[in-house]
């Protein structure tokens, strides 16, 4: 484990795990430290839906078109087929899948469904992260450096302190601590843009039985699918920034966003850390 700023610089080949929320300024580290090479860029949202929750995917897919009287017949005759679509930059049919919980009629989930895809993805995202020493060991034999896991923000979770202290042993986890503003702004957006996300299960279920209570209603299926996620992210933001701290205190470092975004080489990102360290 890095636990210093002269072990950091001295490491032939550095390690790292980002952790955050998204759209905090993970994937534009791992970008501009990755500018002049020699770095792999591992993402943890690509490998669950490429891999993990290929299958998964791929039949929340055809389900939906065997819904559609034209595709149905298609599908059947295996006249078209059906591919996940998830690509490096494009994760939307993991969000598709994971969908929002609420009245089917207006796009929701039954609560049941909705936590079988939440457990499911959970799994995918444990699975991914315990694969992080083996993609380590690839990158090397490619030629690679160093090693970057850019997690999802659903990595504080996982509740599952093996695994947290496997990616402390083999990574240097760097926690990219938002400010105010930028908390604003991410609330803000989903608000005007609800985004299907994974919830812890205790925060769900009693996220779930208060929005009830407060809105009169007496079950799921009456939710309106956007307006629950447009209620609870400001509630997981709040959750999830002390689980980001506590992580960071026992297994890394914190680095601040605003100090993240004034760096312009992968030399002041390398600087913004070792300071973190000391």
């Amino acid at each position: 484990m890095i636990d210093s700023a002269k072990q950091f610089i001295d490491q032939k080949n550095k390690r790292l795990t980002l952790l955050g929320m998204s759209g905090v300024g993970k994937t534009h580290l791992a970008k501009l430290i990755g500018e002049k090479g020699g770095w792999f860029h591992f993402s943890g949202d690509y490998r669950i839906g490429a891999t993990h929750l290929k299958d998964a995917i791929i039949n929340n897919i055809a389900n939906k078109m065997k819904d559609d009287a034209w595709l149905k017949p298609l599908l059947e005759n295996n006249s078209i087929s059906v591919n996940s679509q998830v690509t490096f930059d494009n994760l939307e049919p993991i969000s598709t899948f994971l969908g929002k919980v609420g009245n089917p009629e207006e796009g929701g989930l039954p609560v049941e469904e909705f936590v079988r895809r939440q457990n499911l993805f959970l799994e995918a995202e444990k699975k991914t992260m315990r694969e992080v020493p083996y993609f380590i060991n690839q990158s090397l034999e490619n030629g690679y450096d160093h090693f970057i896991n850019d997690a999802g923000g659903s990595l504080c979770e996982l509740e599952d302190s093996a695994l947290f202290k496997l990616l402390s042993e083999k990574t240097l986890i760097i926690y990219i601590k938002t400010n105010k503003e930028n908390e604003r702004l991410l609330i803000d957006r989903a608000k005007s843009h609800p985004k299907p996300m994974y919830y812890n299960p205790k925060f769900f279920e009693e996220a779930l039985q208060l929005f009830l209570k407060e809105n009169s209603l007496d079950y799921a299926a009456q939710i309106n699918p956007n307006a629950f996620v447009s209620w609870v992210f400001p509630k997981l933001v709040t959750d999830r920034l002390k689980k980001y701290s506590a992580l960071a205190d026992q297994y890394g470092c914190t680095i601040e966003s605003d100090a993240l975004h004034d760096c312009n080489s992968a030399k002041d990102v390398l600087n913004l850390i070792s300071g973190a360290l000391k």
